[in-house]
């Protein structure tokens, strides 16, 4: 009966205590017991656990009896909260009617708050505020109350008051869901839509597809049909999310309101399509379900693996992690100094960093990624305009008439106390404040547009720890603008290494040619002659390090005797040195790129 169905997520900015509460949920209702509980149960991964982030969106199904007597079946996802894996959010809220605000009581109302709002409106979702962490000694409720009002505007009279901590107002949020949140249509006898709001690939089963049933029912036996690559399909398998093993419990049926998996024997994980709709073969619907926008990445980074014979691995690991992953793309590439790899498209750098670190602990793959980079239009003299990605495919700068780089909006929350050395932090990242707003007496929103790749690396790390660690910032694509950009290049010993090309801005290529000139002095092995270091922009040399000869004693053998023979050898010597650097190759190792990399 899908009146008595239920289907919500939880929403936050990080930190506010979504997978505490989601963990307290799961307990009162019975869905695990005590004594198998334990922390962050519904994240998964160690990568997870490790960094007390959610990464991925996590489906359970929970069965509650309210106070009215009647059992409930609530199907819950708990969300990520960090602004990298805000497309996880929109997949998940696609599946829902409603969703849980999680507001910290000490911290209020924070820049990701915002932006998941404005996503669970667009979704026309029920929202319920919960104010988390009242036992909190620093917990301000009159204040947390005040910015649900002003910057989300949502009645304070709604918010449910609770510790997911301490297992305070747990009970209450279970009976706003059921009272609050509207039940799903109950379209049982239409035909068959599911709209595929995730997929994971298992080893003996094939590629299981994350469904929400809107229209019609699905069982074992049926023959479904995906509507995007028109591909039919015998389902074996479906049922519903358990938090614990085994994490996939078979059901007879999944009706209309139902979040469930289906298995039916698909081999390939390209086949599938995250926000594609799922229909029978035989009556198949007249039209899809609204899936979700494609993603387009904002960073772009070269993967490739340290033994080049791991290639295909590695093709094959990033086929299943896309799968698991809608936002990453990747495509085919070769660099003259890393052999062949991948270009891969990713929403933010933390995207990028667990996109890496899952590959080297899911598919055990040893690999390497290049300085990350992001889309740049380049207009040529005949008109042609260009979308560049990687500084090799560059065009000559004589034909170029202009490079526009990304700019992004931000929005950064901090303390008052701390606006003036966050603004010499915008400056110096060349962004410029549009304006600034006062949220209440202690915290100001600074609103900036500011390039993207200047923000890519240490931007975030340097606004916490300027702000103490109570700056927050959400950001948004804001168009191209035309700059002084250049390509740097990186030579050793006078010729080009590819992997060290970057566009950077010209009036910061002198300090970031002489940052990698100087890191490349460390690490590359000392050879028989000197090894010129330089950067350069066109043909002009902006920094230079110079690694010393290795100099053999060729007078040691020499006891007393005339001065003119010791300057033979050490003449024959020097000859000798001009002459290897003239065919002398330095072969640099797989650590200085890692070093190097690590670095920027």
């Amino acid at each position: 009966m899908s009146e008595n169905t239920r289907n919500f997520c939880i929403i936050a900015h990080i930190d506010h205590g979504k997978t505490t509460l989601s963990d307290r949920l799961l307990e009162f209702t019975g869905t695990i017991q005590k004594r198998e509980s334990q922390e962050q149960l519904l994240d998964a991964m160690d990568l997870e656990r490790e960094r007390g982030i959610t990464i991925k969106a996590h489906p359970v199904r929970m069965m509650y009896k309210a106070k009215d007597g009647i059992t409930y079946k609530l199907n819950l996802m708990d969300t990520p909260g960090h602004v990298d894996f805000a497309y996880e959010v929109s997949r998940s809220l696609a599946a829902c009617e409603g969703a849980l605000l999680i507001v910290d009581a000490a911290q209020g109302v924070e820049a990701q708050t915002v932006a998941n709002v404005h996503l669970a409106e667009k979704q026309k979702l029920k929202i319920i505020p919960v104010i988390n962490k009242i036992d909190l000694p620093n917990a301000d409720l009159a204040e947390a109350c005040r910015q649900l009002e002003e910057i989300l505007a949502i009645p304070s009279d709604e918010a449910v008051l609770a510790s997911a901590k301490q297992g305070i107002g747990i009970e209450e949020i279970l009976e706003a869901v059921v009272a609050r949140i509207p039940a799903p249509p109950d379209n049982r006898d239409a035909r068959l839509r599911a709209l595929v709001f995730d997929s994971t690939f298992d080893m003996y089963r094939g590629v299981v597809i994350y469904v929400r049933v809107v229209d019609g029912a699905i069982k074992a036996g049926d023959v479904v049909r995906l509507m995007a690559t028109n591909n039919a399909y015998e389902v074996k398998e479906v049922g519903i999310f358990r938090p614990q093993y085994p994490k996939f419990v078979p059901q007879p049926e999944l009706g209309p309101g139902d979040v469930g998996y289906c298995i039916a024997n698909i081999k390939s994980a390209s086949e599938v399509k995250v926000g594609d709709t799922l229909t029978t073969s035989r009556l198949p619907a007249d039209k899809p379900l609204d899936g979700f926008k494609e993603l387009q990445p904002m960073v772009f980074s070269g993967i490739y693996p340290i033994n080049s014979a791991d290639f295909e691995h590695l093709k094959a690991a990033m086929g299943k992690l896309q799968l698991n992953d809608a936002a990453f793309h990747y495509m085919a590439e070769s660099s003259v100094a890393l052999g062949f790899g991948f270009r891969c498209g990713f929403l933010g750098l933390l995207h990028m960093e667990i996109v890496i670190e899952r590959l080297r602990r899911e598919f055990d793959m040893d690999i390497i990624a290049t300085y990350p980079s992001v889309i740049y239009e380049v207009l040529k003299t005949n008109g042609e305009l260009l979308k560049v990605d990687n500084p090799e495919v560059l065009p000559d700068p004589s034909v170029i008439e202009e490079i526009r780089e990304p700019l992004v909006r931000c929005f950064v929350m901090i303390p008052n106390e701390y606006i003036s050395p966050m603004l010499q932090l915008i400056m110096e990242k060349r962004g410029v404040v549009d304006h600034t707003e006062t949220l209440d007496p202690k915290r100001v929103m600074l609103t900036a547009d500011m390039p993207l790749n200047e923000i890519l690396v240490d931007f975030v790390d340097k606004m916490k720890s300027i702000t103490r660690g109570y700056g927050s910032m959400d950001y948004e694509h804001a168009g191209y603008r035309a700059d002084k950009l250049v390509k740097l290049d990186m030579l050793v010993n006078g010729e080009i290494v590819d992997a060290f090309s970057s566009i950077v801005h010209r009036d910061k290529a002198e300090a970031r040619g002489r940052a990698i000139a100087t890191k490349l002095k460390e690490v590359i092995p000392t050879q028989l002659y000197q090894v010129a270091i330089q950067a350069a922009v066109g043909g002009k040399i902006v920094a230079r390090e110079s690694i010393s000869a290795l100099r053999k004693n060729v007078t040691a053998k020499c006891y007393g005797g005339d001065i003119s023979r010791k300057r033979k050898l050490l003449e024959k010597q020097k000859e000798g040195k001009k002459r290897m650097k003239a065919i002398g190759q330095v072969n640099i190792p797989q650590e200085a790129f890692i070093e190097v990399l690590k670095t920027n």
